[in-house]
């Protein structure tokens, strides 16, 4: 057979596992599953506020061609390769097959490395397909399931402690259930009934009866809980409440004591680029549990994500907006350096996405009758935390930020989208009541903060439901004059740097900053403006 001429896939050039082991090549007949991405038939430009589509006219108009699927199973017939699903809303195709054939099929050779215990399929550079499919395939993710993300929550500890600490040792620091904190952020009334809330974890898991037990003691009824399963994830508890639990029972608590009457949906996926990316867009296209928001709290320094797979994710945050579809991301917990140690600034993704709406942290003291004393950028150092913000190396800055003065990053003066877009309560030490594992606990982190503003929202759009609307994408309506002008707690003292680099970038000032972004959001505010600009 005369060899195919080969283009290279744009933006799949995958870097080596800093300090990673090679133990040799990965055995060439075990089988492994992949996604691939297609472009959509029409591309939309992102970061716009448009009125929501239906599911089925988004995917006339932006799912997959069925002319470029059936060219993608003509490949994979001639590669040995199995089809295990077509979706075209989500313009995916899942591919399975041998570790020969698929590097065979994508120009690659995969090899077995070891980051500190976990053994890992690795790849390093680009791929490829063939020519004809170099128009249509935009990202190929599975192939190497190194982690790809971390959860963004944070812990109060007893000096030398392992676990958590428990609430009863946290009693002296001024914490909060989320309904307070609802209510001192001024969120409008309501429960979100009729609403469903998605959630995407990438391990971990929760026990019914924490939850039950959870909202027992706030005299709440319980959410609906239900469990999707993607790529083989599973709610899996581990019983440590500082592993991954913690961020799992975190995000749900919070985001259903705000909104008690809404169902919420936990994606569970592996924690690969693959598993991220097949999660959220399984959330946004799940037209069964049907969410009008989603909530994310897993992330990692752009530096850690490959081009096709930010571009998967973000077109997939576009399909969320031309849905209707709120999409909440923790803007990270290490500061203006997202814990890349190489000397340089760096925001977290999918926070960065220009197309997502990134939650920054606070360190939050209450007044009388469930008022705001003081509120200050959330920056206890690299061991306790600090909310993550800065300026984008990936998406230039977007239509809706340019009059919010984002300036130029404070280590090597690179423009870009700025990071976050609001603020509240991160900081651990004035942190989350909630229980996990058995146990009640204190829990902080911007991974707090997205689920919180997801509760908002879910109230949100019970009201507007009445009328036909949603929230939808919503940095447009919060850059807007009404939010600007009076729809913040405007954070200005604190900064987010941990570590030198940048001087004391980014610090805390009037209006928009990369350490707190507009600040926090006054809920009823929001409503209003989400009202009058149309929902």
């Amino acid at each position: 057979m005369a060899a195919q001429e080969r283009t290279l896939i744009l933006g799949s050039e995958r870097k080596p596992i800093p300090g990673a082991k090679v133990l040799g090549p990965t055995d060439p007949n075990q089988r492994v599953a992949v996604t691939i991405y297609l472009h959509p038939k029409t591309r939309i430009r992102g970061g716009r506020r448009s009125r929501p589509q239906s599911r089925q006219r988004l995917a006339a108009s932006r799912g997959a061609d069925r002319r470029d699927v059936a060219k993608v199973q003509a490949f994979a017939h001639q590669h040995g390769l199995d089809i295990v699903d077509i979706s075209l809303p989500r313009r995916s195709i899942v591919l399975a097959g041998t570790v020969a054939a698929l590097s065979w099929a994508f120009g690659t050779q995969l090899s077995q490395v070891q980051v500190d215990s976990r053994v890992v399929r690795h790849r390093t550079g680009a791929l490829s397909v063939p020519a004809d499919l170099g128009g249509i395939v935009a990202c190929v993710l599975g192939l190497d399931d190194r982690p790809q993300a971390k959860p963004h929550f944070r812990i109060v500890r007893e000096a030398g402690a392992k676990g958590l600490l428990p609430l009863d040792l946290a009693a002296g620091t001024p914490t909060f259930t989320p309904p307070q904190l609802a209510a001192i952020y001024n969120f409008p009334q309501g429960d979100g009934t009729g609403e469903s809330i998605a959630i995407v974890e990438l391990g971990g898991g929760y026990a019914i009866d924490d939850i039950n037990a959870y909202f027992a003691e706030l005299g709440l009824d319980p959410p609906a809980v239900t469990s999707v399963s993607v790529d083989g994830g599973a709610n899996s508890p581990t019983g440590d409440p500082s592993s991954a639990d913690g961020e799992v029972l975190l995000d749900i608590e919070v985001a259903g004591a705000v909104a008690p009457g809404a169902t919420i949906a936990v994606y569970f996926a592996p924690n690969t680029d693959q598993g991220f990316v097949d999660a959220v867009t399984t959330a946004i296209h799940d037209s069964v549990n049907n969410p009008s928001v989603v909530s994310i709290s897993w992330g990692q320094s752009e530096e850690g994500w490959t081009a096709q797979a930010m571009q998967a994710m973000d077109q997939a945050f576009q399909d969320a907006a031309a849905l209707g579809v709120t999409i909440l991301v923790a803007s990270g917990d290490d500061g203006s350096e997202d814990s890349v140690k190489d000397g340089q600034l760096h925001v977290d993704f999918p926070a960065s996405s220009p197309n997502a709406t990134a939650c920054g942290g606070t360190t939050l003291t209450e007044g009388a009758g469930d008022t705001i004393a003081q509120e200050v950028v959330w920056n206890r150092g690299a061991g306790n935390g600090a909310g993550g913000g800065g300026i984008s190396r990936s998406f230039p800055v977007p239509a809706y930020q340019s009059g919010a003065n984002v300036p130029p990053a404070a280590d090597d003066g690179h423009t870009g989208r700025g990071v976050p877009d609001v603020s509240a309560d991160a900081d651990p030490n004035t942190g989350y009541q909630v229980r996990v594992d058995g146990q009640d606990t204190v829990i902080g982190g911007t991974s707090a903060v997205a689920p919180l503003y997801a509760g908002l929202v879910a109230r949100i759009n019970q009201q507007l439901a009445a009328g036909g609307g949603k929230a939808g994408f919503l940095n447009p309506v919060l850059y807007g004059a009404s939010m600007v002008a009076g729809g913040y707690n405007d954070v200005v003292s604190g900064n987010n740097n941990v570590n030198g680099v940048g001087g004391t970038a980014y610090a805390a000032a009037p209006g928009w900053d990369a350490a707190s972004g507009l600040g926090s959001v006054n809920g009823t505010a929001l409503e209003q403006a989400l009202n009058g600009g149309g929902g």
